[in-house]
Formats: C-alpha cells, sequence, structure tokens
C-alpha cells in the first residue's frame, strides 16, 4: 500500500480538485473492471451493486462542494464514505468469489483504501 497523499501543503480548493479527481478515476476504473466480469447472474448483479456505488461517491462527492453549510458538507461527505466503502465491498465480493483476481484489483482496492482514510480524515477535521 501507498503512503497516502500528503495534502498539508494544498489549498482547500486544491485538495477538493484533486479528491474530485481521484473519485472519478476510481469510478472510470470501476466501470472498466464491470466491463470484464462474466456475463452471469452473479457477474451482472455484483457489477451493478459497483457501478450504482462507485459513481454514487463520485456524483455525491461534487455535492459536497456545493454544500451550503458545515452540516451539509458533513452530510454529503458522509454519503460519500458510505458509498466508496461499499464499493470496496463489492470489489472484495468480487474477489471473494473468483470472479476477477485479487492481484487484479490489488491497486484499486488501494486506492479505493486511501480515499476511505482521506475522506474519513477530511469528515473528522469539519466536526471538530
Amino acid at each position: 500500500m501507498e503512503a497516502l497523499a500528503d495534502y498539508s501543503q494544498h489549498t482547500k480548493t486544491q485538495f477538493l480538485d484533486d479528491i474530485e479527481r481521484r473519485l472519478t478515476g476510481f469510478m472510470v476504473r470501476c466501470v472498466k473492471v464491470c466491463r470484464t466480469l462474466p456475463d452471469t447472474y452473479e457477474g451482472r448483479h455484483f457489477g451493478h451493486q459497483l457501478l450504482r456505488s462507485s459513481s454514487s461517491a463520485a456524483a455525491n462527492f461534487r455535492a459536497v462542494r456545493r454544500g451550503r453549510s458545515q452540516k451539509e458538507y458533513y452530510a454529503k461527505l458522509s454519503i460519500t464514505l458510505e458509498e466508496l466503502d461499499e464499493s470496496l465491498f463489492w470489489l472484495e465480493t468480487i474477489i471473494t468469489l473468483e470472479l476477477i483476481s485479487e492481484n487484479r484489483l490489488s491497486d484499486l482496492l488501494d486506492e479505493g483504501s486511501q480515499l476511505v482514510k482521506i475522506l474519513s480524515k477530511s469528515r473528522k477535521t469539519v466536526s471538530d
């Protein structure tokens, strides 16, 4: 696992821009994973779930950026985190069921885990 990105020298806008870019990239990579899943009931089902949760994480983060208050920012960030964590669950399920090997998904899992840690820290900072 790579070290977490150091955002200490970033402005809030730079931080938000980078996280939005990373979440969009995560979603695009999840779409590509779904395209390689087998055309079976399980492949379609877990693929749909992964598409839904990863795209929801990216879309909700855009809403984070447009939050009108700290409470709204916190709420949307919480939804983003929940959907991102769910995406990790579906990726882990795909691996557990041997639909795609862990080796092929390890970088994507790492990126998702890093994003969860970064956003969890950001949410805690907002709540303090």
